[in-house]
C-alpha cells in the first residue's frame, strides 16, 4: 500500500481524492494548508506527495522550494487550475516531478502517481538506495537516514540490510543472513543473529517490539517486508 500526501484546501476535491485513491489500494491523508503539508511533508515515510498551488498561508511553489531546501526526495506532482507555461516550469524548477492542470480524471492522476514512483524506485535503485518507512538506506555512502536524519550504523548492520534488500519478500534463514553478512565459513550460534537482529530493529522500526519491516518467521528466519 503506497501513502500519499495530499495538499489541498478544498474539501470536495480532497475527499474525492482520498476515495479515489482508497479504491484503488492507498492510504492518503490531507493537509489544509501550506504550513500543515509542509510539517507533513517533511516526513519520508510518504511515497508521493500531491501538491495544490493555490493554499492558505503559503502557496505550492513555497511548500515545494522549502521541501526540497530541507533535502525532502520524496516525489511531488504539482495539481493547479492554471494553465500557463511558465507556471508549470516554475514548479518544475522549484523541485516538483510532474504537473497535473486541473481538471484531470482521476485515471490520468494514477497513472501520473504510478509514474512517478516508479521512476522513483528506479533511480534509488541505481545509486545504490534503499528507501523503506521513514528510512533511506544509502549503499554508497554506507549511511542510514531516518527522517533525514543520519543514524549511526555498523558495517555489519549495513551488510545485514543489504541481504534483506536482496531478498526483499522472501524469508532469510539465520544460516544464509550469516553466509551473506559475516560471510562463509563464519561459525556463530543463532542468539547473536538475534541480538543483531533487535539492535537493527531499533534503528529501522517505528516501533522495535512490534516490528513491521523486519518481520521474524517462527522457525525459519526473518522477512525483510518493505
Amino acid at each position: 500500500m503506497s501513502r500519499i500526501l495530499i495538499i489541498e484546501d478544498d474539501p470536495d476535491i480532497a475527499m474525492g481524492l482520498q476515495e479515489d485513491l482508497a479504491r484503488h489500494g492507498h492510504e492518503s491523508e490531507v493537509a489544509r494548508d501550506g504550513d500543515a503539508g509542509l510539517r507533513l511533508g517533511r516526513d519520508a515515510s510518504w511515497d508521493v506527495i500531491l501538491l495544490d498551488v493555490m493554499l492558505p498561508l503559503r502557496d505550492g511553489f513555497e511548500v515545494c522550494r522549502e521541501l526540497r531546501r530541507l533535502r525532502v526526495k520524496t516525489p511531488i506532482i504539482m495539481l493547479t487550475a492554471r494553465t500557463q507555461e511558465a507556471e508549470k516550469i516554475l514548479g518544475l524548477e522549484f523541485g516538483a516531478d510532474d504537473y497535473v492542470t486541473k481538471p484531470f480524471s482521476p485515471a490520468e492522476l494514477r497513472a501520473r502517481i504510478k509514474a512517478v514512483m516508479r521512476r522513483f524506485e528506479d533511480d534509488g535503485a541505481q545509486a545504490g538506495v534503499c528507501r523503506f518507512g521513514d528510512c533511506e538506506v544509502d549503499f554508497d555512502r554506507a549511511e542510514l537516514r531516518r527522517a533525514g536524519k543520519v543514524v549511526d550504523i555498523t558495517a555489519l548492520e549495513l551488510r545485514m540490510l543489504d541481504a534483506f534488500k536482496r531478498s526483499r519478500g522472501r524469508v532469510l534463514t539465520r544460516e544464509q543472513l550469516i553466509r551473506q553478512a559475516w560471510g562463509e565459513n563464519t561459525y556463530i550460534g543463532d542468539r547473536v543473529v538475534d541480538t543483531h537482529i533487535l539492535n537493527l530493529r531499533k534503528k529501522i522500526e517505528p516501533v522495535p517490539t512490534a516490528p513491521r519491516f523486519l518481520r521474524s518467521v517462527r522457525g525459519i528466519g526473518y522477512r525483510f517486508d518493505a
